[in-house]
């Protein structure tokens, strides 16, 4: 008899809390339809806009910084700079440079070197 009742009541404390979590847990608010495709179509384009905002904006900073940048240098820097990007261009998409250029350049390779061995002789 005692387990009956003991029983019963744990039987009626579950389906409460059951009850209570099923209340407390579930929408209360019917849910909300999402935005229609014209007002999503106009936050895309507003979006779109702002980037391209940001991005014109970061560009011109980034220009005016260059621009100081060669401002602020010599004249014989500023030439120097001009060709070294020219050059820079040219290696970047695999060109070699021009055949007058090449042919009077100072050789780079093993045999441009004089070797350390041969001392100059000493006339005695």
């Amino acid at each position: 008899m005692i387990l009956r009742i003991c029983f019963f009541i744990f039987f009626v404390i579950s389906l409460q809390t059951v009850g209570i979590a099923q209340e407390s847990g579930g929408k209360s608010d019917p849910p909300k339809k999402d935005q229609s495709i014209k007002s999503k179509r106009k936050q895309r384009q507003a979006d779109k806009k702002k980037w391209k905002e940001d991005r014109k904006n970061k560009r011109l900073e980034e220009k005016k910084i260059r621009d100081h940048h060669k401002r602020i240098q010599t004249k014989e820097v500023r030439k120097r700079m001009k060709k070294s990007k020219g050059k820079a261009i040219r290696n970047n998409t695999h060109q070699r440079e021009p055949f007058f250029q090449r042919m009077f350049q100072k050789k780079r390779g093993k045999g441009s070197r004089q070797s350390k061995e041969k001392a100059p002789k000493v006339q005695q």
